[in-house]
């Protein structure tokens, strides 16, 4: 399922028109992505969005095989709630 067939969905199960779905949804990701840069974001039943801290680090090209070394950087993490892992066996 892409984005558009998402929005889609979300205008079917709400009675919403297309385009009131496709703004509450942009407005649902704008929102985590913007909070998820300071603190998490925990949907109950659903899971969590959160940001990491990885160091700095060495890796291997696998072309190479030259050591060379990987910036620090913030990454962004998914969490599954036990309600939505048990829902998917």
């Amino acid at each position: 399922m892409n984005k558009t067939e998402f929005i889609k969905a979300i205008a079917e199960k709400t009675g919403l028109s297309k385009k009131d779905a496709a703004t509450a949804v942009a407005a649902a990701l704008e929102t985590i992505t913007e909070t998820i840069q300071n603190e998490t974001v925990s949907l109950s039943g659903f899971g969590t969005f959160g940001c990491k801290h990885r160091q700095a680090r060495e890796g291997k090209n696998p072309r190479t095989g030259e050591m060379v070394t990987i910036s620090a950087a913030n990454v962004p993490f998914f969490k599954a709630s036990k309600a939505l892992k048990d829902s998917v066996k």
